[in-house]
This record gives structure tokens, C-alpha cells and sequence, in this order.
């Protein structure tokens, strides 16, 4: 017998031959988990865990992004390295962490993705079987969800990324002090809000949300059809 062959003819048959570099069933064939297979609990506790763990390595930067987007020229920071040694020398770590706690709460946002895609792929399942049209308006979905939800904490918690000591980068200036700690944080956050508010109305806390939608939306609808197309 040849090296190798499995000694049941029927399962050399069945067996796909993997060192074919044509063959894709060695590839494929992922099985696509629905909502009713996912352990809840775990999936929500784990979930908001790594993300957060993510977010407190990556948050220094995404604050100085904004804050080199914002600044005229180079009247502030040089650059990345410049903007992370001045905010550490002005404010100390808890500088480079402004809007953080505000900025958590996207977080639901998340979580709230995967859910609407799930149950929205579950209820497109009653009227089409097909994964492409159950992926893209759950993409959709999930995405329009998400979005509504994520573009206010972003605008109050980039707002808060925005005070310093000393000059004035953004439209709003938080009163008192800027400790950033506990119960001030908090504080600073309803200042923003208030003046928000006051100056804009509610629709000041979706600035850039139609923006949003429309390059989130087609991102999530195209992409979870093409996930399954090669998975499946």
C-alpha cells in the first residue's frame, strides 16, 4: 500500500488531498457560529476585558492624534514624540488619559454590534437563508446601532482630550481646575456636556454622525458578506 493512503478505500475517498494547492476544502469550510451557539457570559465578560485592555495601551496616542489633528501648524507639539514628553511634563500620566472614563463607555458600543449583527442575522434568517443577504443587512445594522451610539461618547470624551493647562485648544474650556481625578473627571464631563449643549443644542453631540454612517455602514455590509463568502 502506498505511504500514506488510509487503509479504508471509502476513506480515501472521502479524505480531501490537502497538498493539492487547488484544492480548497483543506481551506474552507469554517463553521459559522450563530447567536445560539455563543456562550453569553463569557462572551460579554471576555469581551469588554480584552477591549479595555487594548484601549488603556493604544488611549495616550489616540489622544495626541486628535490633539496634532486640532493644533494650528505646529504651534504646540512637533510631532508624536514632542506632544507625549510635553503632555507627560504639563500633566503628568493622567494628562495623557483625559476623556478616558468618558471614552470607556464605547465600550457598549461593541458589544452592541455584535449583538444587533447576530440577532438581526437570526431574524433575516426567517425570510432568506442566504449568508450574503443575512450578512449585509446585518452589517448594516449593527453598524447604523453601534454608530448612533458611539458618535456622542466620542464627542464629549474628544472635547475632554482637548484641555490642557494654559492655552485653549478646542471650542470649550472646562471651569476650575484640571486634576483629572475621581469625582472632578466627572465634573469636567458634565461642563463639556453643558456647554454643548448651550451652544449647539442635541445635535451638537452628533456632529459627524451622517459622515459616520456613511463610511462605517458600507464597511460593515460589504465586509461580513465576503468574511463568509471565504469561510464557507
Amino acid at each position: 500500500m502506498a505511504r500514506g493512503m488510509p487503509e479504508d478505500p471509502e476513506l480515501a475517498v472521502q479524505e480531501p488531498d490537502r497538498r493539492s494547492p487547488g484544492n480548497m476544502e483543506g481551506k474552507r469550510n469554517i463553521q459559522i457560529i450563530e447567536w445560539e451557539h455563543l456562550d453569553k457570559k463569557k462572551f460579554y465578560v471576555f469581551g469588554v476585558a480584552m477591549t479595555m485592555m487594548i484601549r488603556v495601551s493604544v488611549y495616550p496616542f489616540t489622544l495626541i492624534r486628535t490633539r496634532l489633528q486640532v493644533q494650528k501648524g505646529k504651534s504646540l507639539y512637533h510631532g508624536t514624540f514632542d506632544a507625549f514628553v510635553k503632555i507627560l511634563r504639563a500633566d503628568g500620566v493622567t494628562g495623557l488619559y483625559r476623556g478616558f472614563l468618558v471614552n470607556t463607555f464605547t465600550l457598549i458600543s461593541g458589544q452592541c454590534y455584535v449583538t444587533t449583527y447576530e440577532l438581526t442575522r437570526k431574524f433575516v434568517a426567517d425570510y432568506s437563508q442566504s449568508n450574503t443577504v443575512k450578512s449585509l443587512v446585518a452589517g448594516g445594522s449593527a453598524s447604523l446601532v453601534a454608530q448612533s451610539i458611539t458618535v456622542p461618547i466620542d464627542v464629549v470624551s474628544q472635547h475632554l482630550m482637548m484641555q490642557r493647562k494654559g492655552e485653549k485648544m478646542g471650542r470649550f474650556q472646562v471651569r476650575g481646575n484640571l486634576e483629572g481625578q475621581g469625582l472632578i473627571a466627572f465634573g469636567q464631563t458634565k461642563d463639556i456636556i453643558r456647554q454643548i449643549l448651550r451652544a449647539d443644542g442635541l445635535r451638537g453631540f452628533y456632529r459627524g454622525y451622517v459622515a459616520s454612517l456613511l463610511t462605517y455602514i458600507p464597511n460593515s455590509a460589504v465586509w461580513w458578506p465576503f468574511y463568509h463568502f471565504y469561510a464557507g
